[in-house]
This record gives structure tokens, C-alpha cells and sequence, in this order.
């Protein structure tokens, strides 16, 4: 330990560490991104859920740019490789427990190209009409129902919905749904 940094507790697993971090309230929780029971991108949304003050600063052999992104927008408050020298971490802690982030930048250039990534549409773009198709079909409504509301004929709705499979790459009413959520394209 630094000077500047008081060890207040360890854990051999992800809940374990979640335990310690409601319990003692650390300024940072400084966790390895793989645990058994919980891994570091769980721990740090359950804590960003239960609204705590803990900064989750996680380490890990695994820096591949979905994998920071992912902890990142879970609520990690940097990430760091294991080949991080005493120096960094203790230096990253610090920095974490001001309030800043933490990401050095050689995992910060692979992260833009991950971000840039996931905001290029995936597939072709839906029509307006397949968009509202859609947005009843995650409301639970037949095509029955859907063509009243929308003033089609049941057959029309039928390639609206055919349509929808093919550019979401889906084969029935749930995965269309669940693939719509993940794009994004259901308010």
C-alpha cells in the first residue's frame, strides 16, 4: 500500500467484494474484470444500481476494446492491463478516488474505434411503417390487430413483419423484439 492508500478489506470472488463495498464504503474498489460469483463489470453496475459512492477500478489480462467498453458503460470508473506497474495502479487509485476517470491510453485508442463501431447502424435502416409494425409488435398485438390499427390488410401487415425478420436477422416475434431493443430502435 501507498502512503495515500488504505487497504480496508479483500475478497476472493465478485460477491464477496460487492459484500465488502456495501459494508465498508471505500472511495475505490479496485477489482480483477475476471472473479468467480460476480466479474468486475457486474460488481461495478450493481454498485452504480444501488447508487453507492465506491469508483470501481478494475484490472485485468483480458483489454480488448468490447471488453473495456462493456465495463465502462456498466459503470466501471477506469480500467487498467495487469501489466500495469505498481506506480500506474497506485497512481489510477488516486486519480479514481478524485472523481476522474481512468483509462490509459493504450487501451483508450482501441476503445474510440469500439465506440465508433457500435454507433455505425447495424443492417439496413427500417422503413416508417416497419418501424411502427414493430413498435406494436413489442406491445404483444396480433397482425390482426396490428392491420386495424394501421388500416392495412392482414397481409400487408404479414410483409411488413417478413420484411422486419429479414433486415433484423430474426425468425420470430421475441428475437425481433429483443433485436430491436439492442439497436435501440424501440423507445
Amino acid at each position: 500500500a501507498s502512503g495515500d492508500i488504505e487497504v480496508v478489506g479483500e475478497a476472493d470472488d465478485g460477491a464477496a467484494a460487492l459484500a465488502l463495498i456495501r459494508e465498508l464504503a471505500p472511495d475505490v474498489a479496485l477489482l480483477d474484470y475476471r472473479m468467480p460469483e460476480l466479474d468486475g463489470s457486474q460488481v461495478a453496475a450493481a454498485v452504480r444500481r444501488a447508487e453507492l459512492a465506491t469508483r470501481v477500478l478494475l484490472l485485468s489480462a483480458h483489454d480488448e476494446s468490447a471488453i473495456v467498453y462493456h465495463a465502462l458503460q456498466e459503470g466501471a470508473a477506469g480500467f487498467l492491463p495487469k501489466e500495469s506497474t505498481r506506480a500506474e495502479i497506485v497512481k489510477a487509485v488516486l486519480d479514481c478516488a478524485q472523481g476522474r476517470d481512468v483509462l490509459p491510453a493504450s487501451l483508450a485508442v482501441g476503445l474510440a474505434g469500439e465506440v465508433r463501431r457500435r454507433s455505425e447502424p447495424v443492417g439496413p435502416a427500417l422503413s416508417g411503417r416497419e418501424k411502427e409494425v414493430l413498435a406494436l409488435i413489442a406491445r404483444g398485438q396480433s397482425i390482426p390487430t396490428i392491420a386495424g390499427e394501421l388500416y392495412l390488410a392482414p397481409s400487408t401487415v404479414k410483409t411488413h413483419v417478413q420484411r422486419l425478420y429479414e433486415k433484423l436477422g430474426v425468425s420470430d416475434r421475441a428475437a425481433a423484439v429483443a433485436e430491436a431493443m439492442r439497436r435501440g430502435l424501440l423507445e
